[in-house]
């Protein structure tokens, strides 16, 4: 049991968890596996009677987690959710005490996660932005890449709290580099994504089975984890999400508001957010990111499928 001070009974700290969706739920499970004491919060009751089920304790509100432990993680959609979950009259800055570290997993503007930082420093507490990249999958098997924005004290300290939820921990700098990295990643997944589709639906007009193009494309320069991970759904059109289409569109409207912050031109970007857009427009957004290969479907006036193999 916890004291006042957020400590147990272990030789571990009291670790909070704040939502607990598609991601956050199997993180927070490898924490508690990882031995750490748990105290859980989430809009739908179902995910939190689980984890209480695995031996989390319901903390019933982002303030009552923060009162209890002395590392606070969230993983949240978006920038407006992270605001009103650190600092709303029942959030983690309204129980937290000095000496505390709230870690935001989430994706979400450097800009705020940067403000959020120095609002949390005011009170004497460390704020780490540590988004994380490996979908759903890294999430079930802990093995996620986390890059994280903010003090090396305040990193150490988690470490071994990341180490229970992911491989690849790099510290990137200050606060909101964890961000600017993460926004790194998904230009650059959106970007192969476009790519990958171009090149299926070329394979497929021009008569050559794309299922064959992306098995030798994988053992060439062309290799992406797209093209690895995501390749097989987009020609099975096996859209069920790994990552939802939505979120993506919503971490390129981060990318180009924050680019925008910035006095970046990002050309290329700028025109695959544009495909996104159609993507929601036309009611896909709950499917995987993959998805994108309909918009280009559409615009090509064929499906991508596997083709007859003609032999001499």
């Amino acid at each position: 049991m916890p004291d006042t001070a957020g400590q147990s009974l272990s030789d571990k700290p009291i670790v909070g968890f704040i939502g607990l969706g598609i991601m956050g739920e199997p993180m927070a499970l490898h924490v508690l596996q990882a031995g750490f004491p748990l105290v859980v919060h989430n809009r739908s009751r179902g995910k939190v009677e689980k984890l209480v089920a695995a031996g989390a304790r319901d903390g019933g509100s982002p303030k009552e987690v923060a009162s209890q432990a002395e590392i606070i993680l969230m993983c949240l959609p978006d920038s407006p959710d992270v605001e009103k979950v650190v600092l709303g009259s029942d959030g983690v800055l309204a129980g937290i005490s000095v000496g505390k570290v709230i870690v935001d997993m989430s994706t979400i503007s450097p800009v705020v996660a940067r403000s959020l930082a120095g609002k949390a420093h005011e009170l004497g507490v460390d704020f780490l932005d540590a988004p994380v990249s490996g979908g759903q999958i890294g999430a079930q098997q802990g093995t996620l890449s986390i890059m994280a924005g903010g003090s090396e004290r305040a990193f150490q300290r988690v470490m071994p709290v990341f180490q229970a939820m992911g491989k690849n921990i790099v510290r990137m700098g200050d606060s909101g580099s964890g961000q600017v990295t993460k926004a790194c990643n998904q230009m650059m997944v959106a970007v192969t994504a476009a790519g990958v589709s171009e090149a299926m639906i070329f394979a497929t007009k021009a008569g050559v089975d794309p299922a064959l193009v992306r098995q030798v494309l994988l053992g060439g320069a062309g290799h992406s984890r797209f093209l690895e991970n995501s390749g097989a759904r987009l020609l099975q059109h096996n859209f069920q999400p790994g990552f939802k289409a939505k979120l993506h569109y919503k971490d390129l409207n981060i990318v180009l508001s924050t680019a925008k912050e910035y006095g970046v031109a990002l050309p290329t970007t700028s025109l695959v957010h544009q495909f996104y857009t159609a993507l929601i427009a036309a009611g896909r957004g709950e499917l995987d990111t993959s998805a994108l290969v309909t918009i280009f479907e559409q615009l090509a006036g064929t499906e991508v499928k596997s083709l007859p193999h003609r032999g001499e």
